[in-house]
């Protein structure tokens, strides 16, 4: 079945997709950089470099493109205030990230499509911006005549053997009714576990990066040998491994790592830290799942994400672990760029499940 990735980021959701067969045939991603390590990670993809806004009034999409759409448009300019008269919300200059990627699913008219956001989506001005997404994907006019029949779910990454606690909200659309969602959800589960009876057990940091040795200059080191059934999903067969770099942290960064004890954060230096977040300077426990992987993980300041053991961020490499990318994925671009793609990326774990899902509802309507 075919594929459109839209705001594709590195690749972390078309990932699962290709994973179980899909063929992702195009890609959008505004970031040139980006688009860089989705390209060379997927070279089969026809990947477009472009503001969506260009893409959807080009003409570049037609009816029957693909079987799946699948993506997520930021929601970070979502605004209720055109929401007043109908088609208001749509049309709110603010929310043209959404609006060109309905018009693209309008446009494709795929089977399924599959929308990613952030949890907080749901709650957004008091749920409002959350209900008119539904209402536009089940309006039979603005859609051509035929709505979508949608069924959402917020997504703990930790249930699907992700070792970390990322929320995601995840929206699916079908063309043709889906009858027992949660029935077929949970019957996919199964599915999976049956073919890989650990895909879905709990998994900890020890799990994901206990092999990873030292850092190298170059992120390059030695290929280590799996000794979890984690790190064994995700082994690559080359002799190397690649973005096991470390950040170089100022002294004082340091200093106070080097204080700070497992489970424990800023509040154990007893120093004014100037940091909005809550788990700043926190250091990760070997024995639990990580904290979500932000854009901001090579910062002490940023959140949890000190080393275990050692007095620095985690590296990129360890970042990828614990977001479930396969070793042989390679992140290229510039550190802020590395960082970025990796904190943003859905987990190619979960992605990999709702693929199947993907295909189950096809299959069953047919």
């Amino acid at each position: 079945m075919d594929v459109i990735d839209l705001f594709s980021g590195c690749g972390g959701l078309s990932l699962g997709f290709i994973q179980d067969g899909y063929q992702v045939r195009r890609a959008v991603e505004f970031d040139p950089g980006i688009a860089e390590t989705y390209k060379k990670n997927h070279p089969e993809v026809d990947v477009i470099v472009d503001d969506i806004r260009n893409i959807d009034q080009s003409g570049a999409f037609h009816q029957g493109d693909a079987d799946v759409i699948i993506g997520g448009p930021p929601c970070q300019g979502f605004s209720m205030a055109g929401a007043r008269i109908r088609g208001g919300f749509i049309d709110d200059p603010r929310n043209y990230l959404f609006k060109h990627y309905f018009n693209v699913v309008r446009t494709v008219k795929p089977q399924v499509f599959v929308m990613e956001n952030v949890k907080g989506i749901l709650t957004m001005q008091g749920g409002g911006i959350f209900k008119e997404i539904l209402r536009i994907f089940s309006d039979g006019e603005l859609l051509g005549g035929t709505p979508y029949d949608l069924h959402y779910r917020v997504v703990k990454a930790a249930e699907f053997g992700v070792p970390q606690k990322r929320e995601r909200m995840i929206l699916i659309g079908s063309l043709r009714p889906v009858k027992d969602f949660d029935v077929l959800w949970d019957a996919v589960r199964e599915e999976i576990r049956r073919e890989m009876p650990h895909y879905f057990d709990a998994v900890t940091v020890r799990d994901a990066i206990g092999n990873l040795g030292e850092t190298s200059a170059d992120g390059v080191v030695k290929n280590p040998l799996p000794a979890t059934e984690y790190e064994a999903y995700l082994a690559s067969e080359g002799e190397r491994i690649t973005n096991h770099t470390r950040t170089n942290h100022s002294r004082l960064a340091v200093d106070r790592m080097s204080r700070v004890a497992n489970g424990e954060n800023f509040t154990a230096l007893k120093e004014t830290i100037r940091s909005v977040h809550s788990g700043a300077y926190g250091r990760l426990c070997w024995d639990e799942p990580a904290p979500t992987v932000t854009t901001r993980f090579d910062t002490p300041a940023g959140g949890r994400f000190i080393h275990p053991e050692k007095d620095r961020t985690l590296s990129p490499r360890e970042a990828a672990r614990i977001q479930s990318f396969p070793d042989n994925f390679v992140f290229y671009g510039t550190k802020t760029s590395i960082c970025k793609q990796i904190g943003n990326a859905v987990p190619p774990k979960v992605s990999y499940f709702l693929a199947r899902l993907v295909r189950t509802i096809i299959e069953s309507e047919g």
